[in-house]
């Protein structure tokens, strides 16, 4: 696994180019029907924490001014920096250089221009040094010319092995266990809970019911272009190079509307990329609650916000007050951030 400098900044565009293909009808979910989670026990006994159970009382007390049938119960969540970490960058950035490292291996001849060779030295000053088309490059030598079902073994290959820079730890072991308890708490009462990520869709959609409960066709992330083909007499879903749609700023409400159908009643980001679906979620009629994760625990995770160059938060930071949007200090509000602590 390689480390990736703090230098690196991480545009929408750029983000955009981790990309996966596909996307699929959306089913409901059935609310979960274990025990009452409402005690959020890794969040801590702060107005952070009351607000948000507040709003949930409020929009489940049947006959109360602000009740909200269960049909309409919907929370839509941002993966990166949201559910779980996303330092040193976007760890589907971490999955597409490993991929070109691991093929490189394979067949050095794949590795024919100067930023393949930087990814597969893991140099990423020599891939940032390459700008978009290079991290294009990239993407393209790592998530195109393979099958959906190709890609994605790839993936669940990738998750069951590597492990974070930094902690060490699997990369599903890098979630925020206050927002798993969110996700069950929001559940329990009756939400369906999605997710709607600058991520690639197939990426997310390995490990999103496993690690979060919620099911691949309640993913909702940014599209790459995919064509069908008839490979020696077998149907598939080949990833070809290219993006389709972002799901990112106000791409998010697009995307939102056109799975859904629905303005969510919930909606939780941690960038200013998640701006305009909690403007969007939180401007319509009735009870409406907005949620931004603030990184402010150096300690246990990393602090940053305005200046990053991953999940920048600016805006979001000046806003969240004057808008009524719940800013979740991790470092007060959360008595610990991942599952295994810490």
């Amino acid at each position: 696994m390689i480390a990736s400098p703090d230098p690196l900044r991480l545009t929408p565009l750029l983000a955009a180019l981790l990309l996966t293909v596909g996307c699929s009808p959306p089913t409901e979910q059935a609310p979960s029907t274990g025990a009452d989670t409402s005690v959020l026990a890794s969040w801590a006994d702060t107005p952070t924490r009351a607000r948000i159970v507040d709003f949930v009382e409020s929009v489940t007390r049947e006959g109360g001014a602000s009740f909200v049938a269960p049909g309409d119960r919907v929370a839509v969540f941002d993966n990166d920096g949201t559910l779980w970490s996303e330092r040193p960058v976007y760890f589907q950035l971490l999955y597409a250089v490993d991929r070109v490292r691991e093929r490189g291996e394979a067949d050095p001849s794949v590795l024919d221009s100067d930023v393949l060779r930087a990814a597969a030295a893991g140099d990423m000053d020599g891939v940032v040094a390459a700008g978009h088309e290079g991290l294009a490059e990239i993407v393209a030598a790592s998530h195109a010319g393979v099958t959906v079902d190709e890609f994605q073994a790839s993936v669940r290959a990738w998750l069951d092995s590597a492990r974070h820079p930094t902690t060490g730890r699997p990369y599903t072991r890098m979630v925020f266990q206050p927002m798993l308890e969110l996700l069950d708490y929001l559940r329990a009462n009756g939400f369906r809970t999605y997710i709607t990520s600058g991520g690639g869709v197939h990426f997310m959609r390995v490990f999103a019911e496993e690690v979060y409960g919620i099911p691949p066709e309640q993913v909702i992330g940014s599209v790459g272009r995919t064509s069908y083909q008839v490979v020696d007499g077998a149907p598939t879903l080949q990833k070809d190079p290219g993006i389709a749609f972002i799901d990112d700023g106000p791409g998010k409400p697009v995307a939102i509307e056109a799975r859904i159908g629905a303005r969510p009643i919930l909606a939780a980001g941690n960038s200013d990329g998640d701006f305009q679906m909690l403007e969007w979620t939180t401007a319509g009629n009735g009870p409406r609650l907005g949620i931004i994760v603030h990184h402010t625990d150096a300690e246990r995770e990393w602090a940053y916000d305005r200046e990053s160059p991953v999940g920048r938060l600016d805006r979001g930071l000046d806003e969240a007050q004057e808008r009524g949007w719940v800013l979740v200090d991790m470092a007060e509000d959360w008595t610990r951030v991942f599952p295994d602590g810490g």
